[in-house]
């Protein structure tokens, strides 16, 4: 068996084990929401940057309600939270043009979940010949644009 080992990510799951408030759980006022990269908050769920992203564009969508089990989510909420993903998906191929995208939650450490207890949709712009694995092998991540960036191209589509 081969391991493919991913150690630029130690620093950012350590920092989660005793985070001082979950990443998630976003104050109510909005006035942070430029900072803190919120795309765009809706009834139950919001759109924010992922700030360690595999690709340029990388979003998630996460309720407000602190679960970490989707089947509590109201049938609103669960609606809410793929339509969101809908309205990403579209922002990030009218930006960005890629070939493909990943769609796709993680339930638990043991699935792969960075953020365990809080339920988040992960929306990841794809290319072909993309660098996704250079994490892994070169321990480097190839982002040609900031977040800040990034952030102002794809507020255009949910305001």
């Amino acid at each position: 068996m081969d391991y493919l080992w991913t150690p630029w990510r130690y620093q950012y799951i350590a920092s989660l084990k005793n985070p001082s408030r979950c990443v998630f759980c976003i104050e109510t006022s909005g006035e942070c929401d430029q900072r803190d990269f919120i795309v765009f908050r809706g009834k139950s769920s919001f759109v924010i940057l992922n700030i360690f992203p595999y690709t340029t564009g990388h979003l998630l969508v996460a309720p407000y309600a602190h679960t970490s089990d989707f089947q509590s989510c109201s049938p609103e909420e669960s609606a809410e939270m793929l339509e969101l993903a809908k309205r990403c998906q579209f922002a990030l191929a009218q930006t960005y043009h890629p070939d493909g995208f990943n769609l796709g939650m993680n339930l638990g450490r043991c699935a792969g979940a960075g953020v365990e207890h809080h339920l988040h949709l992960h929306v990841v712009p794809r290319w072909i010949g993309d660098s996704n694995f250079m994490t892994i092998v070169g321990e480097s991540r190839v982002l040609p644009e900031s977040l800040e960036t990034t952030y102002a191209k794809l507020r255009q589509y949910f305001s």
